[in-house]
């Protein structure tokens, strides 16, 4: 039997748990994560956490993690391939969505159905939070500015972008 093309298996297993993913791609980085970290060793734990702080960093999409994290695996190839899988199934589900919404916006299945997803989608990105938690550092200090940024996530209007910067000062002032 031939083996699959790792940019094919990247493919076929990000194009699955995109097809699942309700919320957005992070709700299943931890699934990414255990198919190229654990199960393959195709890059590390740091390389993922690595990878994924500086698609968030950049400008652009939110999911542009996935097309990194392919081309550090298989090159350009794994990053077509990442970043189809994960096209091709929001697109469609994006498609169905408008069209069933915009024939029937107030019909009991559609808003049962935005109502039960909401929280799954929550409890899928706190999963993916936690993840990245454990994979970017294993000192104290690490989890104490994540705490720090959590709170002032929450109890502040404070710009994300002005996190994102103390958390670069720390990272240079050798306090992570």
């Amino acid at each position: 039997m031939t083996e699959v093309p790792v940019w094919l298996a990247l493919f076929w297993q990000f194009f699955l748990l995109c097809c699942i993913s309700v919320g957005g791609t992070n709700t299943v980085l931890p699934d990414m994560h255990r198919f190229v970290v654990e199960e393959h060793a195709w890059i590390t734990d740091r390389q993922f956490a690595d990878l994924y702080a500086l698609a968030q960093a950049a400008p652009g999409p939110n999911a542009l993690w996935v097309t990194l994290v392919g081309l550090q695996i298989a090159g350009w190839q794994g990053a077509a391939a990442t970043t189809l899988a994960l096209l091709i199934p929001s697109t469609a589900l994006s498609f169905a969505a408008i069209a069933l919404h915009t024939r029937r916006p107030h019909s009991r299945f559609g808003i049962a159905l935005r109502r039960g997803i909401a929280p799954i989608a929550v409890g899928l990105m706190f999963s993916s939070g936690w993840l990245l938690l454990r994979s970017a550092s294993e000192q104290w200090q690490g989890y104490a500015l994540t705490l720090v940024a959590f709170v002032a996530v929450l109890r502040t209007r404070l710009n994300p972008l002005w996190l994102i910067a103390g958390g670069a000062a720390c990272g240079v002032a050798g306090f992570v």
